[in-house]
């Protein structure tokens, strides 16, 4: 295999985290792995168990808050995909407690990859969170659209300080990548779905898999939804991180689809969840796009349908013993972790 250098990736163990490290090994790269505790094996064994890991794969600990935590992971690297992102839906203190992390762990990152003075480019991965959430709903969004900041905090919808964070995060590093002269990416995903390598209950999907679980705080993310399959989007991130003539943002979304529809095929495929198919008078019955032209134009190509990245999900989560038996009781929420959390996207 071919010795594809050194990289870092942040928020490692997380749902987009460890599968891209799995891509990454596999393609023949030396990967440095951050992590808030590398001690902590209910965290990382699955990343230490991961093919090639023995040979290519270190683990670092950092942490978005702790200022220079990153230079000596980052140090000696060609490229970081920062993945890394906190997020506490119950949060008292969002502004300080989600907001503001995000905002300074992601100058954090680009301080130190700019002292490193090895790093060829950043590749960050953002969210749909930071192009879509305003006021006006358009029937399609691509790179050059954001979300509005004011509207997110007047609103305060489930997730507002997701979007916030990372919008601010966001433009923040395009400010610094700019004044600093550093090559950096952003790949903006829709709803991340499909198989996962992490332990525990992948916050993205406890959307993704609202309808089965009867997560109904949750169906307004979906009304209506884009997809992207996990493994796409890890493809994608090495994809822009090795062409030389990607720049900016890239959306990576590869389906469309309305809350009755996915309803429909949901119910048809997963007859044992007794998946529900009307949803009132809030229903939305029109398609919102997210525009991937830019990104297919390059030669990226999607690979994976809407049923394959349910089938992975589910199957992921049966094994895990994540989602309850359909037979007893098929609208128990899924567990997740409870408290803060480092995810993705």
């Amino acid at each position: 295999m071919v010795d594809k250098g050194t990289v870092c990736v942040t928020g490692a163990a997380g749902f987009i985290g460890s599968w891209l490290i799995m891509r990454l090994l596999q393609q023949g790269y030396t990967v440095r792995a951050t992590v808030r505790d590398p001690t902590n094996m209910k965290k990382v064994k699955h990343l230490l168990d991961l093919p090639d890991a023995e040979k290519r794969l270190t683990l670092w600990k950092a942490d978005l808050v702790d200022e220079g935590s990153f230079d000596e992971p980052i140090h000696g690297c060609e490229g970081v995909f920062h993945a890394a992102t906190p997020m506490d839906f119950e949060s008292k203190d969002p502004e300080n407690e989600v907001i503001k992390p995000t905002i300074d762990g992601m100058l954090n990152v680009l301080r130190s990859c700019l002292r490193a003075k090895t790093v060829r480019r950043v590749v960050f991965t953002s969210s749909a969170g930071t192009v879509a959430i305003q006021e006006s709903r358009q029937s399609i969004y691509d790179e050059n659209c954001w979300s509005d900041v004011d509207f997110c905090r007047a609103k305060k919808m489930t997730g507002w300080m997701y979007f916030v964070s990372k919008t601010l995060a966001e433009r923040a590093a395009w400010d610094f990548a700019e004044k600093n002269n550093i090559d950096f990416i952003s790949i903006i995903p829709t709803l991340v779905n499909g198989p996962f390598i992490m332990p525990t209950m992948p916050p993205s999907m406890l959307t993704a898999l609202a309808l089965i679980t009867r997560n109904e705080p949750h169906y307004s993310i979906l009304n209506p939804v884009q997809f992207v399959h996990l493994d796409d989007l890890c493809n994608a991130h090495i994809f822009l991180f090795e062409n030389p003539e990607a720049n900016g943002r890239y959306i990576c979304s590869s389906h469309d689809v309305t809350l009755t529809e996915l309803g429909r095929m949901l119910k048809k495929r997963y007859p044992e969840f007794n998946v529900p198919t009307e949803f009132g008078d809030k229903e939305v019955f029109d398609i919102v796009s997210f525009s991937s032209k830019k990104l297919t134009d390059l030669g990226f190509s999607y690979k994976y349908s809407l049923e394959d990245m349910f089938d992975g999900a589910i199957q992921s989560c049966r094994e895990k013993g994540l989602l309850p038996s359909p037979e007893a009781n098929p609208v128990i929420p899924a567990p997740v972790e409870n408290g803060s959390l480092t995810i993705t996207a």
